[in-house]
C-alpha cells in the first residue's frame, strides 16, 4: 500500500508527523532508542501531507476504510466493505515520504505506531 523511501531522505523536519498532522499524531512516548505515536483520523477527514523519517511497526486496533495519497495521487483505497475485523494488525513500514491518509469511513481509525530510532 506505502511506498517505503529507498536510498537518501530528502525532506526536513518540518514535514514530520506530529508537527504537520498534530490533529491526528500524538506522542504518547518518546526516547533515544523509540517513538511511539498515537494516530487517530476521523471519519471524513484527511491529514496534510506528513512523512514518518523513521522504519516502524504501525499497529492498528480501530480499523477504517481510507485513502492513502501521495499529492493528489490515490495509491490505495480500502475494499468495502472492510473484511471482517481482528482484534489487532501489526504491518512493518520504512521510511515514509510526503502523504497523507483520507478516513472514508463512518467510524475513526485509531492506529499505534512504533518508530525505531535504532534502526
Amino acid at each position: 500500500m506505502t511506498h517505503d523511501v529507498i536510498g537518501e531522505w530528502r525532506w526536513g523536519a518540518e514535514l514530520d508527523s506530529v508537527v504537520v498532522a498534530p490533529k491526528s499524531h500524538r506522542v504518547v512516548f518518546e526516547n533515544e532508542h523509540v517513538r511511539v505515536l498515537e494516530i487517530e483520523v476521523q471519519p471524513g477527514s484527511r491529514e496534510p501531507e506528513h512523512t514518518h523519517r523513521l522504519p516502524s511497526v504501525m499497529m492498528t486496533d480501530r480499523p477504517a476504510r481510507i485513502r492513502y495519497r501521495i499529492g493528489d495521487e490515490v495509491i490505495f483505497e480500502s475494499p468495502d466493505p472492510l473484511p471482517p475485523p481482528v482484534e489487532l494488525t501489526a504491518t512493518w513500514y520504512g521510511p515514509q515520504g510526503p502523504h497523507s491518509v483520507e478516513n472514508i469511513d463512518t467510524v475513526p481509525m485509531r492506529a499505534i505506531r512504533v518508530e525505531l530510532k535504532d534502526a
